[in-house]
């Protein structure tokens, strides 16, 4: 899984750096911050309905698709995987 983060990481930057015409990532970070953000919280609710009373399959894809937009705005706030990993070791080390 980590592997695919980093992965899809990649793809997402090089989106941002070098936009490809019909991307659906170029499109969201051609709309700004305040729609990236507001795709975030429509999946984060997503999750939450499938979770509640959807199958696993269900659950797996807005699950993926939650993980995918908060990767874009990750980007579009300049924050990386790394960051975000160094966070949380630094809470874990914490407790």
């Amino acid at each position: 899984m980590p592997e695919m983060l980093d992965q899809l990481e990649t793809i997402i930057r090089d989106r941002k750096a070098n936009p490809q015409e019909g991307s659906y990532t170029n499109k969201l970070f051609d709309k700004g911050l305040n729609k990236i953000a507001q795709k975030v919280g429509e999946e984060a609710t997503e999750v939450i309905v499938a979770a509640l009373g959807q199958g696993r399959d269900e659950q797996i894809g807005e699950l993926s698709d939650l993980f995918y937009h908060t990767l874009v705005l990750m980007t579009q706030l300049g924050i990386t995987l790394d960051d975000v990993g160094a966070e949380l070791a630094k809470r874990h080390k914490s407790r």
